[in-house]
């Protein structure tokens, strides 16, 4: 999974991108800068969420839910923000946000 790592990059998508939000989880999407790019995808959790163990493990259960999901979809760049039912959320309610956040943003079909 390949991942956005720069500062810039995570700024560039969370200024232009769309916004869909979720009660499990908030989603950023940005068209890529080249063509034929492969996709990327980042992960957030702010810290009024609470602390770093409840911060990591919202961050791993969200990476969990998008490898299944096949994310990075191909051609974009994506933030998936936890939020504060994600950590308590079970996976199946997850992947039930993400789809119907994905549907949304038009990238499911």
């Amino acid at each position: 999974m390949r991942t956005i790592k720069s500062k810039m990059d995570f700024e560039r998508v969370f200024t232009q991108g769309r916004r869909y939000n979720h009660p499990l989880m908030r989603m950023v999407i940005c068209d890529s800068l080249s063509e034929g790019d492969p996709g990327r995808v980042a992960f957030a959790a702010p810290k009024r969420l609470g602390c770093a163990v409840v911060r990591n493990r919202s961050k791993r259960v969200l990476r969990e839910v998008a490898r299944h999901h096949g994310f990075p979809a191909e051609g974009r760049e994506i933030i998936l923000f936890a939020t504060r039912g994600t950590a308590a959320a079970r996976p199946e309610e997850l992947a039930g946000a993400l789809q119907s956040l994905c549907k949304r943003a038009g990238l499911d079909g």
